[in-house]
This record gives structure tokens, sequence and C-alpha cells, in this order.
């Protein structure tokens, strides 16, 4: 059984599949009989009765909605005898020609809505963003021995004129299923509905999203002033700004000033090591910058922690507007503020990716264990993470990789503090013994 999420999509999968099998000879097409949505069966067909029907006997049942049959006989006036899929005899029903024209369809592939209630030997479903995750569960449920997923990555493009605006460049398999395990199909009611819509507008991604914004237009001129300074031609300079990458560079920029480095000083020296003549584009400067900024932080120079927002977001730093810097100092209170109500919640409801961090620690290391907590909260509340795995799944995309990384070192110390507090632990009960 073939299974796809739109009535489009299901027809044409009919049709192909119908076609191939015309093709082998297992269908004889020689004599037709139309269906309600375009198609035609024949003998050799598999199809799919749509309408209860007591008056329609098959052995010892009736005609029911979602039945798949074979076609075994048309007849001139337009109805069709069938035979109930799997019986090799027996089971047999004529479908009057008026019910075969309104209630019977190809049964090759259906949509994800119809295929409950349908058991079949392997199901393979075709898996589209927009498929919400009942959809998914019940395609992927239908088959005894296997249930196969394609997963479409990018949209027809009947021009061949490349990507499309506003499509993903790293969209991948795995982050499309991930998102269709976060889309909810099943009507909410209104209080749960207002609780999605608080929980998703208060989540750490949407306030990061927010966060990202306002830093990249409170510095605009301040990174603009920056890359002027940098030993560019004037026309370069031109060209990064107006670079759909100057957004990246910016934020590659605030990343190495929250390391404490003076990008003052580091854009001009990224630019003069290997010339001008490859710096004209803001990615190639943006590579440049996160290669250096690796360097310096691999290397261990600075001693002192990064400034970053719950541990993850790299932190506006610089003149601005005070409006600005207000809204961005809010955003930031907001995005620490659900990193711990995230956390709590986590341990509250014993979720098992807690188990992780260790125990929690007692006395002046509580505090930094917990902070480490949330960090973690905030990676997976950013990345929409389910499971029991803190870190969840590998990233993928360049800017969750930087924030696993982060992450990752949180949740190692998190797991360091919650040792050594339960070694002090063990010496001093040693002590204690050993001192009666």
């Amino acid at each position: 059984m073939l299974i796809s999420g739109s009535n489009e999509a299901v027809a044409a999968l009919n049709v192909r599949a119908r076609t191939e099998l015309i093709l082998e000879g297992r269908v004889d097409a020689l004599r037709e009989v139309a269906l309600h949505d375009g198609t035609r069966a024949a003998v050799g067909d598999t199809v799919i009765t749509r309408r209860n029907d007591r008056r329609l006997y098959a052995s010892r049942s009736w005609v029911r909605n979602g039945d798949r049959w074979n076609v075994i006989g048309v007849h001139r006036n337009g109805s069709v005898e069938v035979r109930r899929q799997g019986r090799r005899w027996g089971s047999t029903v004529l479908l009057p020609a008026s019910y075969v024209a309104q209630h019977l369809e190809l049964g090759y592939a259906v949509t994800s809505h119809r295929a409950q209630g349908i058991t079949t030997d392997t199901a393979h479903v075709v898996v589209a963003p927009s498929m919400p995750r009942e959809n998914l569960y019940v395609a992927m449920t239908r088959g005894r021995e296997a249930n196969t997923a394609y997963v479409a990555v990018d949209r027809p493009d009947v021009a061949h004129v490349g990507p499309r605006p506003g499509d993903a460049a790293d969209v991948t398999a795995r982050s499309i299923l991930c998102g269709i395990l976060q889309h909810v199909g099943a009507e909410l009611s209104a209080h749960e509905t207002i609780a999605a819509e608080q929980d998703a507008w208060g989540s750490v991604a949407q306030l990061a999203a927010e966060y990202e914004t306002l830093a990249a237009a409170a510095q605009h001129d301040r990174w603009v002033s920056v890359v002027r300074a940098s030993g560019l031609w004037p026309a370069q300079v031109d060209a990064v700004v107006e670079s759909d990458a100057f957004g990246p560079l910016t934020a590659e920029l605030r990343r190495a000033e929250a390391q404490f480095i003076d990008v003052a000083s580091l854009l001009p020296r990224v630019v003069a090591a290997r010339g001008f003549e490859d710096a004209q584009d803001a990615a190639v400067l943006r590579a440049r910058v996160a290669a250096a900024v690796s360097r310096y932080t691999d290397a261990g120079r600075s001693r002192r922690a990064p400034r970053l927002v719950a541990g993850l977001i790299p932190r506006a730093i610089g003149p601005m507007d005070a409006a600005m810097h207000q809204a961005l100092a809010e955003r930031a209170d907001l995005i620490e503020s659900r990193a711990r109500a995230v956390l709590d919640q986590a341990f509250l409801a014993g979720e098992p990716w807690t188990r992780a961090l260790g125990t929690a620690p007692r006395g002046l290391v509580a505090a930094a264990w917990h902070q480490s907590g949330c960090t973690v909260a905030a990676y997976r509340d950013r990345y929409g993470l389910v499971g029991t795995k803190p870190m969840g799944a590998v990233p993928e995309s360049t800017a969750q990789k930087l924030d696993a990384a982060r992450a990752r070192v949180a949740l190692e110390a998190a797991q360091r503090l919650a040792g050594d507090s339960t070694y002090v632990a063990l010496r001093l009960a040693v002590a204690a013994g050993l001192s009666r």
C-alpha cells in the first residue's frame, strides 16, 4: 500500500502504479470502467470500496468502506465483479454501475486519513512537511511486515530554475520528521489552544529569534562601520553589506565579541591574511571569522566565561540605542526564565533526560549545577527536542551544531559537579565514621 497526504498525490501514485502493472501484463486494459476521480479500472486492478452498502453481500460479509478488492470482471453496463483481496475463491460481489461510478477507487494508494483501518503486508509512506503526526502514526502502522517512509526534502520545480525563495537550504529528512512530530493535527479545546499558543510564543526558540533580530537591527550601523574599517575597498564594502550573508557575518562578529575578542582588530586581520580577492562576499568573511574564533577558543586564550544568554546565545554588547538595549535585556531575562521553567518542569515530571545531569548537589556548587542544567534545557526548548537523550539526535545545521557544542559542555559540567559533590559527601561520611 502506498500512502500519501493529499488526494492529488494519491491519484498520481494510483495512475503510476496501474501503468506499471499494465506494462507488466498484470492488468488487462482492453475493457475499462471510469471511476469518479478520473482514473479507470480493469480486470487485474486493485480497488477500494468507499461506501458501506448492506445490500451488497460477499460471502458472509457485506461491502464496507475501506475494503480492498481485486477486479475479476468488467461488464458492458459499467458494473464490476470483484473478489475480496487475499481470497483465492469465493467472497465475490457484483458492484452496480452506479456504485462503481461514485464509490469505487483504485486501491494502490490512499491518503493517510483513509488508511486508518487498513492492514497490508507492507506500507510505503510518502512524507511531506505538512503532515501532522497523527497521520504519520496511522500511515506508519498499516504494514504487518514493514513500514517505510520516503521523506520529500524539496518541492517540485517545473520550471527547473533551482531553489525557490524561502526554501530551507539545510533541510533534511530528520529535520522534517522532527517537525512533523511537533505538528499536532488533533483539535484542541479552547483552554489547550491558549496554553499551546502561550507556550509557543514564550519558548526559547521564539525568544531567541526575537533576540537575534533585535541584535541585528540594534548593531547594524556599528557592524557596517567595522567592515568599512577592515581594509576592504569601498566597492567591496558595499558588496559585503548588501550581501544576504551580511546578517550571518554580524552574528559571527557578535559571537566573537561574546568571547572577549576585539572585533575591531579581528576583522582587519582576517581580511589581510589572504588578501581582498575573495573577501568581497560576506559569506567568505563569516567563514574566516568563525575559523579565527574557533582557533581562539580551542587554544583557551580566555579564561573568562563567554557572555551568553542561557549559555547559548551570544549577548549583544557595545553601543546601541537605549530602547534597543532595554528590549534586548528584557528578551534575555525572558530566555533565562524560560530555561529555568523548562528545567524545573522536566524535573517535576520526571523526564528521563534529566537523569543525565546527575543528582542535584548541595552547597556552593548547586547554583552552577542548576545553571548548566538550564543551558541543556534551553537547547532542548530552542530546537524542540523530545525523547530520553538530553542532546537529541546529531545536529545537522551549522547554527544548531554551535549550540549543541555549548549545551554538551554544560551537560558535562553538570555531571562533573554532581560527581564532585558525591565524592565530597562520601569523604565527609567516611571522616565522620572514623571520628567516632
